[in-house]
């Protein structure tokens, strides 16, 4: 039975569903390959064998001779399904040479189902000669970065920071006119939130209310405590597919939170961005690195592995290997260049001024390097500490085996175990010293076994350079391509790598030649989780598919600034936090600005799940700050931290993430897509979480308000929304909350409630 407390709630209407940039990637990922190697040398620009093209979506869906294609969504209805099943005979046997392999035909099942999504051409740089290298150049996410000149504004008095000259002149040029200011609390509310993921205490409201010019000294207090670095640590954590617990069968054994703990770290000490990229590839090379850093190798140490059944020929498991290159490859240039040059493995990218070779030059970075287990502590060599826990982890799983068994002589058996143990653990004290999953150079190579089977040969310490595959097919090798840097972003010919495997060269070419991309990419993101919508809306895909920057001065001239200002987050921070823009109070757009590109308005924000959850805890007066350490898992009650640091499973998420939009941690996440879903109101209802916080929230107020019902609701309201409650609404909560069990239900309506969940 449905409390009638929630009678108070209004559910929100069903969000539609936003295209998916998953589907256009798992498209060029997949499905255009297996088109390209198998259909359109009939059925493309050339040749329309039955006249059927197969390279344009609109094409496809327009059929030839035979009639459409496929239906989209509609797997068993579409003849392209029929055909290379193999269901008819005759001419409707795709391809003719012989039945695709089963994984062939899943994809394009998966395909059809998606609705088969199917890029639209927009340009490219392809030419009839390979890629147009001058026109790549020429595109303006690899210009160089200048800091622009300020436009004219009318609206002089506006502007309180540099970016609101572009913000205002692009406002002026479209008819619009921005919002007045957000009133102190609610600017106070959204800059907690945004900065550290946290509620304004009621005190902290009081000081702003007397003195709202004190709204900078508060940035300032946020942006120096460690819950801001926790708070951004979650953002790039998407990005980096960050998971505690990976796969069984994975190389690293050591522990996930350490490069957790690192992220936030990072932030918390604001070390400059180029750092923080080159440290998440080579810490572990650079000299000036602490042995702690090598922690940051954790973004590729921690990379997604996928099983390898060894039982199997080296063609198959070449296969595997080459899809970690490619996951690896797309995380990468995804994360900070904001391309998905992992579309270049089978053919040169069909839109982006990315070769194929550009794509084997990154992959034999990958190549030559190695998921590994490293010691993170001063004097400690990763081998020894390695050998100490294996050998304790032994005597522990013997002693356990003797502690099941039942015969005379298993205690005596089991004192010897236990006296063993003793003496492993005394003669090397660090066996339980860290381990963080990381990096190591080795060159890998996959042989055939004796008899049958496979077997992975890693060479320490060597390197070694790809040959093209054929198609995106290790096993068809073309040409050797030495590992470099990406064409388009160097100016004469890149240089191969020379050093071990190459990741500290690839971090200096991705922080010298790379370096108005990256820091495009990550200014872009920072101002989108700031506003909810960025200067270009595609967040990972900075290419030519991707969507053109709204304010392409303003990103410019704010990436110039950026690394003129030492790469720092922090300052960036500032720059938007104190502008007149995001100090705009929230409203619905004007019609000219439906999706708020111009920021007339500010845009409202819902709070993910960690920011959610937190608040609960928070204003419950439950929430542990305790900073760093191994997870813990969310659905256990006596969990009060925060939720970063809940258990993460990268093949079975816990429920609270699952059904509040939290990203898949086996594939990198440029942004979250938010539902409403019946699920998530019954969650609210249901779910033990939402009866402890209403438990421990009545108990706070009634610790802080007394008895008195009007004082309680009075507190309820500052606690949670930063206001006072109107009359209606204190009349509706005490005319409510008469017993015990109407002050839980109430405290649940209230936590529950749309004004708690959304920022402003």
């Amino acid at each position: 039975m449905i409390p009638r407390a929630f009678l108070l709630l209004f559910l929100l209407p069903a969000l539609a569903p936003a295209q998916s940039a998953d589907d256009l990637l798992f498209f060029e990922k997949k499905v255009r390959p297996l088109l390209v190697e198998h259909c359109t040398s009939c059925h493309g620009e050339q040749k329309q064998k039955g006249g059927l093209r197969l390279d344009r979506r609109q094409a496809i869906l327009t059929g030839g001779d035979s009639g459409p294609a496929l239906v989209a969504g509609k797997v068993d209805k579409s003849l392209v399904i029929q055909a290379v099943r193999y269901l008819n005979t005759g001419d409707l046997q795709m391809p003719p040479k012989g039945k695709l392999p089963a994984e062939g035909i899943r994809i394009l099942e998966e395909w059809v189902r998606r609705g088969a999504p199917f890029p639209e051409v927009k340009t490219s740089v392809q030419s009839k000669d390979g890629i147009d290298w001058a026109k790549g150049r020429a595109f303006w996410a690899f210009r160089p970065l200048q800091a622009e000149p300020l436009p004219k504004v009318k609206d002089a008095a506006w502007p309180r920071q540099r970016i609101d000259h572009f913000v205002r002149a692009a406002q002026e040029q479209r008819g619009l006119a921005p919002q007045g200011p957000a009133t102190p609390t609610v600017l106070l509310r959204r800059t907690k939130f945004d900065l550290v993921g946290l509620p304004p205490t009621p005190e902290e409201i009081a000081e702003i209310q007397r003195n709202p010019e004190a709204f900078a000294e508060f940035v300032e207090r946020w942006l120096a405590s460690p819950q801001y670095g926790e708070r951004w640590g979650r953002y790039w954590l998407d990005l980096a597919r960050y998971a505690d617990i990976p796969e069984p069968w994975a190389d690293t054994k050591g522990q996930s939170h350490h490069y957790r703990d690192w992220v936030a770290d990072a932030f918390t000490r604001d070390l400059p961005f180029d750092r923080f990229l080159t440290y998440q590839l080579a810490a572990d090379l650079v000299p000036e690195a602490k042995r702690s850093d090598r922690a940051a190798l954790g973004f590729l140490g921690l990379s997604p592995s996928y099983w390898k059944e060894l039982q199997l020929p080296p063609e198959i498991i070449k296969a595997i290997v080459a899809d970690e290159y490619e996951e690896r490859v797309h995380t990468l240039t995804s994360t900070f260049l904001g391309l998905n040059v992992a579309c270049a493995r089978c053919h040169d990218h069909k839109f982006d001024p990315i070769s194929a070779e550009d794509y084997y030059a990154l992959a034999g970075v990958f190549a030559s390097s190695r998921p590994g287990d490293l010691a993170i502590l001063e004097g400690q060599k990763t081998e020894a500490v390695v050998k100490a826990r294996e050998q304790v982890r032994t005597l522990e799983s013997e002693m356990k085996k003797w502690q099941a068994k039942k015969s005379p002589d298993a205690p005596g058996k089991v004192e010897e175990f236990k006296t063993k143990l003793d003496e492993a653990k005394k003669a090397s004290p660090f066996w339980n010293a860290p381990l963080t999953p990381g990096l190591v150079d080795a060159r890998l190579t996959v042989l055939p076994a004796k008899g049958h089977g496979s077997v992975l040969k890693y060479d320490a310490d060597q390197a070694q350079d790809l040959p093209l595959h054929i198609r995106g097919n290790p096993n068809k090798p073309g040409q050797i391509v030495p590992r470099r840097f990406l064409t388009v972003m160097s100016t004469n010919a890149p240089a191969p790598f020379r050093q071990g495997s190459g990741r500290l060269e690839l971090a200096q070419a991705f922080t010298r030649e790379g370096a108005p991309l990256v820091a495009r990419v990550w200014v872009n993101r920072v101002w989108k989780h700031h506003f909810g919508v960025g200067l270009v809306e595609t967040p990972s895909d900075f290419g030519i598919q991707g969507e053109r920057p709204s304010h392409p001065e303003l990103l410019n001239d704010l990436a110039h600034r950026f690394i003129a200002n030492g790469w720092s987050t922090k300052w960036l921070h500032r720059e938007i936090v104190l502008s007149a823009a995001y100090r705009q109070a929230s409203a619905t757009p004007a019609p000219a600005d439906a999706d708020f590109r111009w920021l007339s308005a500010f845009p409202r924000k819902r709070l993910e799940v960690e920011a959610w959850r937190d608040a609960m805890l928070a204003v419950t007066g439950t929430l542990d700050l305790t900073v760093g350490g191994p997870p813990q898992e969310l659905n256990q009650a006596s969990n009060r931290r925060r939720t970063l640091y809940g258990t993460v499973k990268r093949r079975e998420l816990s429920d609270l993430l699952r059904l509040h939009d939290f990203p898949d941690p086996i594939t990198h996440s440029p942004q979250r897509v938010p539902t409403t879903t019946p699920i998530q109101q019954l969650y609210a209802l249901n779910s033990p979480l939402l009866l402890q916080q209403s438990a421990a929230l009545v108990k706070r107020l009634t610790q802080d308000a007394g008895d008195v019902p009007e004082a309680k609701i009075r507190r309820a309201y500052g606690l949670l929304f930063g206001r006072a409650p109107t009359s209606a609404e204190l009349q509706l909560g005490t005319a409510f909350a008469q017993t015990p069990a109407d002050w839980q239900q109430y405290a649940q309506v209230l936590l529950a409630s749309n004004e708690f969940l959304f920022v402003d």
